[in-house]
């Protein structure tokens, strides 16, 4: 159900070699490992703050008059959540078709 940058779609990700790089891309260096790491660290606590503003701004009552969520609230969360994750998938997978056929 949660594609996108968290990979869990349907597509089976590239399995790794001897030295658990994936097939056909050469090992980076450790400083460059780490950079890559940090940047996807952004992107995903940016993703996460995104979905956490967009859907409590939609989905909960500001009221509080209750310290649980209502079966409504956690109803509505949890699709917004999912149909974020979707259009997050549809976009990259559209994106990366497009990037495809430019080479």
């Amino acid at each position: 159900m949660f594609g996108g940058v968290f990979g869990g779609g349907s597509q089976k990700p590239a399995q790794p070699a001897m030295g658990g790089m994936p097939m056909g891309q050469a090992p980076m260096d450790p400083n460059a490992q780490m950079a890559a790491a940090e940047q996807e660290m952004e992107m995903v606590t940016d993703m996460f703050a995104r979905i956490s503003d967009l859907c409590y701004q939609k989905c909960l009552i500001q009221r509080y008059s209750d310290e649980e969520l209502t079966k409504a609230e956690s109803v509505c969360a949890d699709r917004c959540v999912a149909k974020y994750f979707q259009v997050n998938r549809e976009v990259t997978d559209k994106l990366a078709k497009m990037s495809q056929a430019r080479q």
